[in-house]
């Protein structure tokens, strides 16, 4: 089981499988909400489910 509650934008662009680009992409349009801890950029580990659930599924 995962306990991490936060997670770096590398570990995101893992996560989801996409680019670094992409990442930012949706950071910056609010599809993918983060969090600042000093000048860190975050994700939380709930955030980036809700952000998979959502996605359509493969027609």
């Amino acid at each position: 089981m995962n306990d991490k509650l936060l997670y770096r934008i590398p570990e995101v662009v893992a996560i989801l499988n996409v680019s670094r680009s992409k990442v930012y992409e949706l950071l910056s349009s609010g599809t993918l909400p983060s969090v600042h801890i000093d000048r860190t950029r975050l994700v939380r580990h709930e955030d980036l489910v809700a952000y998979v659930e959502s996605l359509p599924m493969a027609g």
